[in-house]
């Protein structure tokens, strides 16, 4: 991991206003993964689409962190369940074909 896929978890907190205790707790809930170098914690950038996702739930819907990781949950299941239709729609469709 080189550190231009790195951001300061604290930079992150302070361009969108909020407390590096809501991003440890995302991490201890397992939400956010943080990579912590000399004593500095840091976020992958791919998670940062993630990370405003939940502050999306955090700021805007009031959401506590127990309610973002059961809404995350839940929309990965959406998701299995959508692939899941798929491949048995696609099925469907092939033995219908004359």
């Amino acid at each position: 991991m080189t550190k231009e896929n790195l951001i300061p978890a604290i930079e992150f907190c302070s361009l969108h206003e909020i407390e590096l205790s809501f991003i440890n707790s995302l991490h201890e809930f397992g939400l956010i993964d943080i990579v912590t170098k000399r004593h500095t914690a840091f976020l992958r950038t791919e998670e940062l689409p993630k990370l405003e996702q939940f502050l999306l739930f955090k700021k805007e819907l009031n959401v506590n962190l127990e309610g973002i990781d059961i809404i995350i949950k839940l929309l990965k299941r959406v998701q299995e369940v959508q692939k899941d239709m798929s491949i048995i729609k696609n099925r469907f469709q092939l033995h219908e074909k004359p």
